[in-house]
């Protein structure tokens, strides 16, 4: 409410359109519509009106499951194949957006002066922007690409950043005074967030980069040159889901006893081994324990190249999830005690070596869910699942 107060009475005051896209961070339907009541209500607050337009990502299942069946889908990198138990299982199945839906509610008749979208690929409104006034594809996804994020391209990390698009090259420089685009800042971002330094996929095609060229136009602006767009043969979107595994819940504790650090994976694995005794009658698929050692390895787990060196302290999270909340606070239960007045060698206190910051104890969680779809999907065309719907805000 309070971001998009600002945003909403600075756009109609300045006539400038507005573009919110993955609404609510999911970009689900039901964020959209949400967003659209929230500008309702500052609308009627602040005597506001605007042509809107909703762009909607939610895919039906069917539909994933006929292209699925056709061979139109497939994974994105290394993730196993689709299938049709995996599409039942999601709670949502939302697609990534391009430029074109955007584009569509751009050149509408309506002519929107605020546009809310659902799941769209990140630099989607700021490139369609750029391609609704015909500049060159390229430029204008790698503009929207380091856009997206704000200043992060500065030196120091901003928040925000203006561009200024040309024929042949963008320009960017951040708000703040007191930052300032670099060469060095702003080639790097452009490898933010890739699996290779030169290409970034999206909807409908590639972003070669390869033979960008990065201008210091002033100390605190850059041009930048030379992007190219190679568009794809099929036009294909990211699909985004995922599923209920069960329900997790935590508990927290500091650890400053140097001889119980010392000893802190062989307790770790004797008191595992004493919770899943005690819950004999549970089945071992129905519930998870995993713990975070911060201060020796919980940020690298396993593949921590220095597991020799440990703090004089460690934040321990015991974390347990299961089929049921209450199934996953008895077990996180046990296992806190068990930990608390766990035996080893040269313990001098029968319990407290542990030290609980929070209540209650056992923190519950609440549901936990994982992707289960993280795969591209062939379209038709590039519009053709994001429905537009166009509607009057005012008071």
């Amino acid at each position: 409410m309070r971001d998009l107060t600002v945003v909403l009475e600075a756009g109609h005051k300045h006539g400038i359109p507005i573009y919110i896209s993955s609404a609510g961070g999911d970009g689900t339907n039901a964020h959209v519509d949400y967003f659209l009541d929230i500008a309702r209500e500052i609308a009627t607050a602040h005597k506001l009106t605007f042509n809107a337009a909703a762009i909607y990502s939610d895919i039906p299942k069917d539909l994933v499951a006929g292209r699925l069946q056709s061979g139109r889908v497939r994974p994105l990198g290394p993730v196993p194949e689709l299938t049709a138990s995996e599409i039942s299982a999601a709670t949502n199945v939302v697609a990534q957006m391009g430029a074109e839906p955007f584009l569509g509610a751009m050149r509408s008749n309506s002519a929107p002066s605020l546009v809310i979208a659902g799941r769209a690929y990140d630099p989607a409104p700021l490139a369609a922007v750029c391609m609704h006034h015909g500049f060159d594809p390229a430029l204008s996804w790698h503009m929207g690409k380091i856009m997206e994020c704000g200043a992060m391209c500065a030196e120091p990390n901003g928040r925000n950043i203006m561009g200024y698009m040309h024929r042949d090259y963008f320009e960017l420089e951040p708000l703040n005074p007191s930052e300032r685009c670099t060469t060095a800042s702003v080639s790097a971002h452009t490898l933010y967030e890739k699996s290779h330094p030169y290409f970034l996929y999206g909807p409908g095609g590639m972003l070669d980069v390869s033979e960008c060229t990065f201008e210091q136009i002033t100390d605190r602006r850059v041009r930048v040159s030379g992007s190219r767009f190679v568009p794809s043969q099929a036009y294909t979107v990211k699909l985004e889901g995922a599923k209920r595994l069960g329900y997790r819940s935590i508990f927290i504790g500091g650890a400053r006893d140097p001889k119980f650090i010392a000893q802190i994976d062989p307790v770790i694995e004797r008191i595992q081994q004493d919770v899943r005794k005690y819950f004999n009658d549970i089945s071992p698929d129905d519930y998870r324990i995993e713990f975070h050692i911060y201060g020796k390895n919980g940020v690298m787990g396993h593949l921590e190249p220095r597991p020799d060196l440990v703090g004089k302290e460690l934040c321990i999270i015991g974390e347990v999830a299961a089929t049921t909340q209450e199934m996953a606070n008895a077990i996180c239960g046990r296992l806190r005690t068990s930990i608390l007045h766990a035996p080893y060698e040269g313990k001098q206190a029968t319990a407290g070596n542990l030290a609980m910051p929070f209540t209650p104890l056992e923190i519950p969680l609440g549901e936990v869910c994982a992707f289960n779809i993280y795969h591209l999907m062939e379209l038709e065309s590039p519009t053709e699942c994001f429905p537009i719907k166009f509607l009057e805000i005012k008071p």
